[in-house]
Order: structure tokens, then sequence, then C-alpha cells
């Protein structure tokens, strides 16, 4: 795991380097992914069965067949253990309950003219939820998408999920029926994403896509943006630790694991004022590290991206939080709430030496698709709004008219567009 220092001449090229990653899509996956957008748009379910079969290893004769019944949902709830049943329906109230207050409201108000302006808040009609099941299974991405989905009052949510080989996983199928996922189709890949937003058949088109996914899910995704609305195009996993030297390091070097064992372009970064703090760090990353099932994964995440960074003092390393925009952001410090209003730029903010990133992953409430590769500069965590539409209400009054028409007759004259001059002309009362 390399070491960086901010007094180091070289400091900021290798920073640079160290958060470089290549967002620009592969122009081989890029031109399979248009292949195959473009086949499931011509052929519909026919071309879903063919990429089903041939990447999954699913063969289905009739497109019903891929998707998986209200019952069958209902029975795997049931079918999990008791601990774990429980622990999915307590991490679905809790992310419920977060999300129940970032419902928006419809508002309006009434100017000094009689005008009644105002904003409409709707949900979509139907969402499209996208959850990985190649490498692992992930019941947390369900809960996390599905829940604010249904709080916005989204009125169909359809959940796609590959199931390699066929073989179904009964958390994640429990998860949709606690959520109360309305259809669940096993398809995966780049033609789940294009049947979501094209339409089959037997899959109905959606208005929104969510949910992380491979290269080929991301690169479809950015495609079909435009005739479907997206979350987001998500990159690698990022946990960034700023730490004051009093937390136990192997507490600090679990955490970078935790992010690390996603996969091998996962980054881990730790921040800290105290250079014998980011040895006894290290120390614990060569002790603990053989004993992880992942090591393999976490062993090429940490060489490749991680980095143990030395800063002067806890103020500078806020400004590198802010330049570093980290997907999630752990505050290890004796007074966290001190620092906060320092933080700009971070998709998550967990605040203290108890607050570990993996409770956020499943449990806290807070939602987990986050933004990554510094779009936390300009992005926000998936929530309801991301479920809700906003419309503007406007209407006018007679004096409102006459105001307002003379101020749009001037500038849509200036502007070179008659028409929308007359169209307000016309509702004056008095002609000059």
């Amino acid at each position: 795991m390399r070491r960086l220092s901010t007094t180091d001449a070289d400091f900021d090229a290798r920073l640079a380097e160290l958060l470089a990653f290549e967002s620009a899509q592969d122009p081989q996956v890029d031109a399979a992914v248009a292949a195959i957008l473009a086949d499931v748009k011509a052929r519909g379910d026919a071309a879903v069965l063919e990429y089903t079969a041939r990447f999954d290893g699913v063969s289905a004769k009739f497109p019903g067949e891929l998707e998986i019944p209200q019952a069958e949902l209902q029975a795997a709830l049931k079918r999990i253990p008791a601990v774990r049943r429980d622990a999915l329906e307590a991490a679905a109230a809790r992310v419920r309950e977060y999300h129940e207050h970032q419902r928006a409201a419809s508002w309006g108000y009434t100017d000094a003219d009689g005008n009644e302006l105002g904003q409409q808040v709707t949900p979509i009609d139907r969402a499209g939820l996208y959850v990985p099941g190649g490498k692992a299974a992930y019941p947390s991405s369900v809960i996390m998408n599905a829940v604010p989905a249904k709080v916005a009052g989204v009125g169909e949510v359809i959940m796609t999920v590959p199931t390699p080989r066929g073989e179904k996983n009964d958390l994640v199928l429990a998860a949709a029926a606690i959520c109360g996922v309305d259809r669940v189709f096993t398809i995966g890949g780049a033609q789940a994403v294009a049947a979501l937003a094209y339409g089959t058949a037997t899959i109905p088109q959606v208005d929104k896509i969510t949910g992380p996914g491979n290269a080929y899910v991301a690169a479809a995704k950015r495609r079909v943006f435009g005739v479907v609305g997206i979350d987001m195009v998500a990159g690698p996993s990022e946990i960034l630790v700023v730490c004051d030297g009093s937390t136990d390091p192997d507490w600090v070097a679990m955490d970078l694991f935790s992010q690390a064992e996603h996969d091998e372009l996962a980054q881990s970064i730790l921040l800290a004022p105290d250079a014998k703090y980011l040895d006894a760090v290290q120390s614990s990353i060569t002790r603990l590290l053989p004993e992880m099932p992942r090591r393999a994964v976490i062993e090429a995440s940490l060489a490749g991206r991680g980095a143990l960074i030395l800063v002067r003092n806890l103020e500078e390393a806020c400004a590198l939080v802010n330049r570093i925009a980290p997907e999630h952001l752990e505050l290890s410090v004796e007074n966290a709430q001190a620092l906060l209003p320092k933080i700009r730029h971070a998709g998550a903010i967990f605040l203290g030496r108890y607050t570990s990133e993996a409770l956020g992953d499943y449990c806290a409430g807070p939602n987990h698709v986050l933004p990554t590769s510094r779009t936390a500069r300009f992005s926000s965590p998936l929530g309801v709004y991301d479920f809700q539409k906003r419309s503007s209400v406007i209407r006018v009054s007679p004096e409102g008219a006459e105001k307002l028409g003379r101020i749009a007759v001037e500038l849509a004259t200036g502007e070179g567009l008659p028409a929308h001059a007359r169209s307000a002309e016309l509702r004056l009362r008095r002609k000059d």
C-alpha cells in the first residue's frame, strides 16, 4: 500500500495519479452493448431469451418463464432462517423510516397581482431496478433501490436480477417480497437494461432505471439515458478515512478492507496527521490480511489504488477530502461534528469512531447507492427525490396578464419571436 505525504514535492502529481480512473467506456464493451441494445429493441423477448441463455446459462422456451411469481418470493421469505429474515425486515424498516423524511410535497403561493405560482410533485409511473447477481448476491441493493421508490409512490416497481445457471438467491427474493417489488425477472446484463428501457411483449417499459452493475450494465445505462432516466453511472467503490490517530488501528484496517473486498479497482485511503499511526495501521493490514476470505481481491485493490497519506493536520485533511470527493467518508476523530461543516463533497459521511461504513451499507438508514469517481462534487445519494418529478404550476390573473404580458412582449420582440409577443399582447386589456 503506497505511502504519501502532503509535504512531498511531488504530492499533487502522485495524488492525481492515485485518483485517476478511466471512466471512458471500453470501446469493445461499448460496441458489444450497442449491438445488444439494438437487438433487444428490434426483436424484444426473442433477443432477451437468447442473451439470457448465452450469458447466464438459463434456457427458457417462453419469456414468461423468466418471471418469478409473487408466490415464489413469499416462499423464499418463509424459507430463509428467521434470524436472517428479521435482519432484512429491520434493515428495510430503518431505510424506509429515513427515506420517509425525503418525500417532497407540492407547494404554491399567490403574488401581489393574484397570480398563483407553485410546484406539483408527482412520482414516476414505473421504475426498473437492476440488482447484480453475478459474483455475489445483494439483497441490500434490493432494499436501497426499492424502498425509496415505494416511499415516493411509484406505481409499479420492476426488478431484474441475473441468475447464472438458474441459481436463485433466497435472500434477494425475500428482500423483494419485504420491499413490495411488483414484478421480478431473471435477466441481467445489457439485455436487462435494454428490456427495461424499450419494453418487450413481456417486460414493461419503465421510466427510470436504477441500481449498480458491471461494465456492460454501466455502458447500457449510459446509452439508454434520454429514452429513460437513470440514477447514475457508478464506478468502483471508495472509502476515505480521516483519523486523528486514536482509533484502534485494527478497526481502521478492517474499514479499509470493507471496500477493498468489493473488487480490485475499489479504492481505500487513510488520511492521518501522525506517521506512527499510519505505521500501526499498516501493521494491522499486514497481520489481518492473511485471514480474509477475499484476500486476493483486497490485496490487489490496496496495492493498485490504496494509500496511507500523512497530512499536516485535520484542517488539511478536510481540504483533501473535498478535493477527493469520496463515495464514503469516515471521520474517525474525537470531535467529528466539528469537522462536518468543513466537508462539502462526499457521498455519505460517517461521524465518530463507532460509525463504520459497513453499517451504512446495510441498515443505518441512508441509501448506499452513492456517487463515485469524484462525482460527489455535483451528485447526491439515491433517494426518494430520484423517483419523483416536479412540474411548475402557473395560473395568471387578468391583472397579472396585463403586467407580465408587457414584460413578455418586450423580451419576445427583442428575441425576434413575434408570435410569442403577439400571444402575450392579445391578452392585454389596454392597448398602447
